[in-house]
């Protein structure tokens, strides 16, 4: 178990950005392969982005590709997601998770382990 803090959250207008950042409380994810989901209000946690754990593969939802990129240090103690022209619809609580003791990341929750607690977005018109 690896205990995952989001940070980055906060309240932006639209067309602005966020950047969100996902840490294992000093330790280490060179071990897994990452993702990040949200979850509005009344609606099911669903995949935004993830990335394998070298870093050279990334995936993307259909609704943020081209306006959100996920990354991780070198140091591959932080991953990172970069919201630029955020639209109201982005309106979600972020969390990021962990996929132990695979190379590729994946699009479906349930192949995720580690969680953390969340961090929310909200984007006005």
């Amino acid at each position: 178990q690896v205990p995952l803090v989001e940070s980055g959250g906060g309240l932006v207008q639209a067309g602005g950005f966020l950047r969100l950042s996902c840490a294992a409380s000093g330790r280490t994810l060179s071990s897994y392969a990452m993702g990040w989901f949200r979850q509005a209000p009344g609606k099911e946690r669903v995949f935004v982005a993830s990335i394998s754990r070298s870093g050279g593969s990334t995936s993307y939802a259909d609704s943020v590709k081209g306006r959100f990129t996920i990354s991780r240090d070198k140091a591959k103690t932080t991953v990172y997601l970069q919201m630029n022209s955020l639209k109201p619809e982005d309106t979600a609580v972020y969390y990021c998770a962990a996929r132990p003791g695979y190379l590729s990341s994946s699009v479906y929750r349930d192949n995720y382990v580690n969680w953390g607690q969340g961090t929310q977005v909200t984007v006005s018109s």
